[in-house]
C-alpha cells in the first residue's frame, strides 16, 4: 500500500523536478531558495523539505467522519531549507520566511516540569514539550512549531525514570511556499507536513518513517494550531502520485491507494485534461474560525453519529465517541475487521439505508429552524448533560446556537457516494480508456459535490476546482476574468496567483544536500 513507502529522498534535483510532474518551473524556486539561505546563514543547507498544496476533487468535509474521500497532491508547495547551527541552546530554531510580511522568529523548546511527592522522596516530573503557540494570534511560525512538537515528543523524550533526555539539534531554517493561504487548499497542512519533516531529517530521525507515520505524525502536529484534522489534506500532500489522485480511506485504519484520474497521465489515450483552480479570494484561516466552522462541523457529525445510534438501536458504548462511518458500518451490518476494501457494494447499501432515516436529525418543533439546540441534542442522545458536554465539547472549541446535524449528515452520506462513483468512473476509463463522456460525467460530479458543500455543509471560501479540456485552458480563464467581479482588475502575475492550472503532483519528499 501507498501509505507503506518510505518518503522519497533525492541527491538529483532533476529526477526530483521530473518527479514532481509540473510544467511550472521548479528549478528557479529552489535555486533562489538554496541561494538565499546560503546568503542569510553563512553555509548551504543541509536538506530542503516540500510539501505541496492539495486540492480535493471529491470528498469535501467527510475525512474527520472516517469516510474516503479522493485528493490529489498540487503543484504549488512549501519549502523549508534547514541546516543545523552553533548554538549553545538546544533545539533553538531561527526561522525566516522569504516572503517580506512574515517576520523572522526564534524559539527553543523548554520542558514543561511538575514536582510532586512520591512515596520515599521528592520526584521530578518532565512533561512534553513546550513551544508557545497562540491560538488566538496566529502566526506564521506556529505551523513550524506545530510540526516540531510531534518530532520532539516522540524522538526527545526522558527515559523513564531518568531527567536526562536526547537534545534536538538547533537549527536555521527558511521558508518559501506558492500555496496561498486561507484559500483551502491547504497551506496550513502543507507548513506541517514539511516543517515535520524537515525536523525528522535535520535530527536525523527518518529511519522507519513511512509515508503513512508522517501522515499521522502531521495530523497529531496540526492539533497544535487548534484545528482538528481528519487527515486528508496530510495524505494528500504526503502520499500523492503525479497523474494520479489518491483513494484515501480512515476505517479500519488508514490506507490509500492511486487512482489514475482520465486525461492526467501524458501518455494516457483520450482527451486531456487539467484542473484549474481558481481563489475566490474569500478568505478562511482554518485555525482563526475553527470555533464556528471546521471545528463546529467536527462536533455536528458526531454528535449525529451518537443520535442516529441511540434512535435506531445501533449499540455504542456509554462514552463512546463514534463517528458517523462506525454508525454506518454497524447500521449496515459490517463485521469487526471491516468490509473489504473493495467491497464497495457494501458501504454503497449502508449508505443509502442511513438516508432513508437522517430526516430523525431534524427538531420536532416548527419554528422555521432545522438546526437543535444543544438542550435537544441531549435529549435526543439518551446522554445525561454532563455525560454529553464531557464527550462531545469538553475536548474541542466551538460556538453555536443550533447545530445543523440534518445538514451535516446529509451531506457526509451523499457525498461518500459521490466519492466512490467518481471513483469507479476512473477506474473504468483506466481499464476501458477515457472519452469526453468520461470528463462529463465526472464533471457532472464534481459540481453535485460543490452544490451540496454550498447549500448544507460548508460555504466560506477558499478555492474553486473545475475540470478543464487542456486546450481551452485559456478560454476557461479569460471567461472567468471577464465574468467575475474580483478577477476583472488584475492582470498578468497578479491574476495567475489567484487562477491556475494544475496536474497532479508528487507528494512530499527531501532533497539531501549530503547525500
Amino acid at each position: 500500500m501507498a501509505a507503506q513507502l518510505p518518503i522519497p529522498i533525492y541527491n538529483s534535483l532533476d529526477k526530483l523536478y521530473a518527479d514532481l510532474g509540473s510544467a511550472a518551473n521548479h528549478a528557479v524556486r529552489w535555486n533562489h531558495l538554496t541561494e538565499e539561505f546560503e546568503k542569510r546563514f553563512g553555509r548551504k543547507p543541509a536538506f530542503i523539505a516540500r510539501a505541496p498544496g492539495r486540492v480535493n476533487l471529491i470528498g469535501e468535509h467527510i475525512d474527520y467522519a472516517l469516510f474516503p474521500a479522493l485528493p490529489a497532491a498540487i503543484e504549488r508547495d512549501i519549502l523549508i531549507a534547514c541546516a543545523p547551527r552553533a548554538s549553545s541552546s538546544p533545539g533553538h530554531v531561527h526561522a525566516q520566511n522569504l516572503h517580506d510580511k512574515y517576520t523572522p522568529t526564534t524559539f527553543t523548546p523548554k520542558r514543561r516540569r511538575s514536582v510532586t511527592e512520591g512515596p520515599s522522596e521528592e520526584e521530578v516530573h518532565l512533561e512534553e514539550w513546550e513551544l508557545g503557540i497562540d491560538k488566538k494570534e496566529l502566526r506564521w511560525e506556529s505551523y513550524v512549531k506545530a510540526g516540531y512538537y510531534g518530532v520532539l515528543n516522540r524522538f526527545f523524550a526522558p527515559e523513564a525514570g531518568s531527567l536526562q533526555t536526547h537534545s534536538p539539534v538547533p537549527v536555521d531554517l527558511l521558508v518559501t511556499g506558492t500555496v496561498p493561504a486561507g484559500s483551502g487548499l491547504s497551506s496550513s497542512a502543507a507548513m506541517v507536513v514539511a516543517s515535520t519533516l524537515v525536523f525528522l531529517a535535520v535530527n536525523n530521525k527518518l529511519e522507519g518513517i513511512s509515508k503513512g507515520t508522517l501522515v499521522e505524525m502531521a495530523m497529531e502536529n496540526e492539533k497544535r494550531v487548534g484545528v482538528n484534522s481528519g487527515g486528508l489534506d496530510q495524505a494528500a500532500s504526503v502520499i500523492c502520485t503525479p497523474a494520479s489522485a489518491i483513494y484515501v480511506t480512515f476505517f479500519p485504519h488508514l490506507a490509500a491507494s492511486p487512482v489514475l484520474l482520465p486525461g492526467a497521465d501524458v501518455f494516457a489515450m483520450g482527451p486531456r485534461a487539467v484542473f484549474i483552480l481558481a481563489n475566490s479570494l474569500v478568505t478562511s484561516e482554518k485555525a482563526v474560525h475553527a470555533r464556528t466552522r471546521y471545528n463546529l462541523r467536527v462536533v455536528e457529525t458526531l454528535a449525529a453519529a451518537r443520535i442516529l445510534s441511540n434512535l435506531l438501536g445501533v449499540p455504542v458504548g456509554a462514552r463512546e465517541r463514534l463517528q458517523l462511518r462506525h454508525f454506518v458500518g454497524r447500521f449496515g451490518g459490517e463485521p469487526e475487521s471491516g468490509w473489504d476494501g473493495e467491497d464497495v457494494e457494501s458501504l454503497k447499501a449502508a449508505l443509502h439505508k442511513a438516508l432513508e432515516h437522517v430526516h430523525r436529525l431534524k427538531p420536532s418543533r416548527n419554528d422555521g429552524q432545522e438546526g437543535l439546540t444543544l438542550a435537544d441534542m441531549i435529549a435526543l442522545s439518551g446522554m445525561s448533560a454532563d455525560d454529553f458536554h464531557e464527550v462531545y465539547l469538553s475536548w474541542i472549541d466551538v460556538e453555536a446556537t443550533h447545530f445543523q446535524l440534518f445538514k451535516r449528515a446529509t451531506h457526509v452520506f451523499t457525498e461518500t457516494l459521490r466519492v466512490l462513483e467518481f471513483r469507479e468512473v476512473c477506474l473504468h476509463a483506466a481499464a476501458s480508456g477515457a472519452t469526453e463522456d468520461t470528463l462529463k460525467r465526472l464533471g457532472s460530479i464534481m459540481d453535485a459535490s460543490m452544490a451540496s458543500c454550498s447549500a448544507v455543509c460548508a460555504g466560506w471560501g477558499g478555492c474553486t476546482v473545475s475540470l478543464v479540456a487542456e486546450d481551452n485552458v485559456d478560454k476557461f480563464i479569460a471567461t472567468l476574468k471577464a465574468t467575475y467581479p474580483a478577477y476583472k482588475d488584475l492582470e498578468g502575475e497578479a491574476l495567475a496567483e489567484v487562477i491556475f492550472a494544475t496536474k497532479p503532483s508528487s507528494g512530499a519528499c527531501l532533497y539531501n544536500f549530503g547525500a
